[in-house]
C-alpha cells in the first residue's frame, strides 16, 4: 500500500479528516501501483509462457493468472494501449521491447526477494508466494541492500 493511502487510513481510523483532493490524490496514486503491479505479472507471464511453449495466449494466461479470460482480454487490451504488448484477435500476445525489458526487470526483481527470503530461512513455497506481494512494494534501495547482503553472505564481490 503506498504512502499516501496508508495515512488515509490511518487518519479514517483516527477520526481526523483530510481534503477530499488529498484523499483522492492518495487514491489515484494507488490506482497507479496496482495498475504497475498487474502490468508487470501479466509481462512477466507473458514471456514465462512464451519460453515455455512458444506462445503466450489469452487461455493460458487466464489459467497461470487465476483470471477470467475476459479480464485477460481487458488487461492486455490496456498494456498494447501502453506499448508493453502486440496482438491481433484469435492470435498469441507478443511482448514489445518495452514489454520485454518490464517482464525482465519483474523478473530479476521476484529472484531477488526470493532470494533474500531464502537466506532469512523462509521455506521455498513460503518464499515464492510472499515473493508475489513483496516484488512490487520494494524500493531499489531496499532492492540495493538485499543484493549487497546477498553478495557478503556468499562471499562474492558485488556486481
Amino acid at each position: 500500500m503506498s504512502r499516501p493511502a496508508q495515512r488515509a487510513k490511518t487518519a479514517a481510523r483516527s477520526g481526523k479528516t483530510r481534503p477530499a483532493e488529498v484523499q483522492a490524490s492518495a487514491l489515484r496514486q494507488t490506482r497507479r501501483e496496482h495498475a504497475n503491479e498487474t502490468a508487470e505479472d501479466y509481462a512477466e507471464a507473458i514471456a514465462e509462457l512464451t519460453a515455455a511453449t512458444g506462445e503466450a495466449r489469452a487461455t493460458d494466461l487466464a489459467r497461470r493468472l487465476g483470471v477470467s479470460h475476459v479480464t485477460v482480454i481487458r488487461t492486455v487490451a490496456r498494456l498494447q494501449r501502453n506499448g508493453l504488448v502486440t496482438t491481433r484477435p484469435y492470435r498469441s500476445i507478443f511482448l514489445t521491447e518495452k514489454g520485454t525489458r518490464l517482464a525482465e526487470a519483474s523478473r530479476q526483481r521476484h529472484e531477488l526477494v526470493v532470494e533474500m527470503l531464502r537466506a532469512l530461512g523462509v521455506p521455498e513455497a513460503v518464499a515464492q508466494s510472499d515473493a508475489e506481494g513483496i516484488e512490487h512494494h520494494v524500493s531499489p534501495e531496499t532492492l540495493a541492500t538485499f543484493q549487497r547482503f546477498l553478495h557478503r553472505q556468499a562471499g562474492t564481490p558485488q556486481k
